[in-house]
């Protein structure tokens, strides 16, 4: 039977055929995609990017074949197809869309592979909390660009895209000083997230004192940086006050520390035995590292003196916690063994005549 004296029969077959060669093409896609990951994750096992990226990218890269097999399959179809024009650019833009998804996705799985073969829970954690605050500021500097180019490829596929930056390029001085004044936070934020990136004056897990208080850098986001103060607290910072105001890192080049403790005393102290105490108190915690274990008389008044206790610690949790053991320790001692040490206030009762000497 011919069909031909059916034109609308005649287009809708022809519509028919290269929508089953797009499910076809489609279908077999899905097919090569399952057996391509199989054989990657079968020949990446000891590598832990390929096979992150390989768990973390398959529904992404999955997508974006299917959808560049059904590209191909209607760039293959006649010009005359029903609906050709609308499915090809609809098709163009989800494959744009898909690829950026796939990029976003690949540079989690990058995030992921440095966290997995740097681990921040070691002792000596400097080079992976290093590490970690480079590639957690970069991934989420590199997730704004995938997906700021996404977004202008998009952009460019519809049509009179020319003509509407054209019509805008007339008012592009006063737009671009009214964006840059209002996106100057945002701008600012973005520098000095690259800029501690690189330059890292704190890092993931480091000891702060901002704002007088004293915490950890928990998260740094593209916008602002989370701080866990001791009391489970947060002090939420913006990236750019780190670049433009003085702070303390306790743990900039090491996690080692120095604690002090202050004892106020009589003048009548024994402190050749108050310093042997106090090396004993040391050897004896868990918390001393053995560096330092220095005792000094470092000032007095018209009412006792003041002894310097200095100690050293593995980290600042450690300095705070053997600092209050020290304290603890020393006063329990003086108030058993020179309970006459303590500080105390002098007073006369009566008055003494006073004699002229002629």
């Amino acid at each position: 039977m011919n069909l031909s004296i059916f034109p609308d029969l005649e287009y809708l077959r022809l519509g028919l055929y290269v929508l089953g060669a797009a499910l076809l093409a489609a279908l077999l896609a899905v097919v090569v995609h399952h057996a391509g990951i199989a054989l990657l994750r079968r020949l990446s096992a000891n590598r832990p990017f390929v096979n992150n990226l390989s768990f973390m990218a398959y529904r992404a890269s999955r997508m974006c074949l299917v959808l560049f097999a059904v590209r191909l399959a209607l760039t293959g179809a006649p010009d005359d197809t029903p609906w050709l024009a609308p499915l090809s650019y609809l098709s163009s833009v989800a494959l744009i869309i898909a690829l950026t998804w796939l990029a976003m996705q690949a540079i989690t799985a990058f995030g992921a592979t440095v966290t997995q073969l740097n681990p921040a829970t070691v002792a000596d954690n400097l080079k992976a909390r290093r590490l970690l605050t480079q590639t957690r500021v970069l991934t989420r500097s590199a997730y704004f660009i995938a997906a700021l180019l996404g977004l202008a490829f998009v952009l460019l596929t519809l049509p009179g895209a020319r003509q509407f930056g054209a019509s805008l390029l007339a008012s592009a001085g006063v737009a671009g000083l009214v964006a840059g004044i209002a996106a100057r936070p945002v701008l600012g934020n973005f520098i000095a997230g690259m800029q501690i990136a690189f330059s890292q004056p704190i890092r993931i897990d480091d000891v702060l004192i901002v704002q007088g208080e004293w915490g950890r850098v928990e998260e740094i986001t593209g916008a602002f940086v989370v701080i866990r103060i001791w009391d489970e607290r947060r002090l939420i910072v913006p990236l750019q006050w780190f670049i433009e105001n003085p702070f303390e890192n306790w743990t900039h080049t090491s996690s080692t520390i120095l604690g002090t403790v202050f004892l106020w005393l009589d003048f009548g102290v024994p402190v050749p035995a108050i310093r042997t105490e106090f090396e004993r108190i040391c050897k004896q915690s868990p918390l001393w590292d053995g560096r330092v274990c220095v005792l000094h008389v470092t000032d007095a008044n018209d009412r006792a003196m003041q002894l310097r206790l200095l100690v050293s610690a593995r980290d600042s949790g450690s300095a705070f916690d053997l600092r209050c053991a020290i304290r603890e320790a020393m006063l329990g001692f003086i108030a058993r063994d020179y309970p006459e040490s303590l500080p105390r206030l002098r007073a006369a009762l009566g008055r003494e005549p006073v004699q002229v000497v002629e």
